[in-house]
């Protein structure tokens, strides 16, 4: 193999691992995006939930129901 052949060889591989670089770049900021609406939504949740309360937790006061 001549270095002619040698040098397009490398330059061919170049592109290819630019282009599969660029890909997963792409994946990678896609990814990002969805796992910060997931944070939001998440921290959403919560504090619905906290705003909720104690709105159907019972208190261990309360004698249980007559069918016990």
């Amino acid at each position: 193999m001549d270095l002619q052949e040698r040098v397009t060889d490398l330059e061919s591989r170049l592109a290819f691992q630019d282009d599969t670089i660029e890909t997963l770049n792409d994946i990678l900021v896609t990814q990002q995006r969805a796992v910060e609406r997931l944070q939001l939504q998440i921290t959403a949740l919560l504090k619905r939930q906290e705003e909720m309360g104690g709105q159907f937790e019972t208190s261990e006061e309360e004698a249980p129901p007559p069918h016990y």
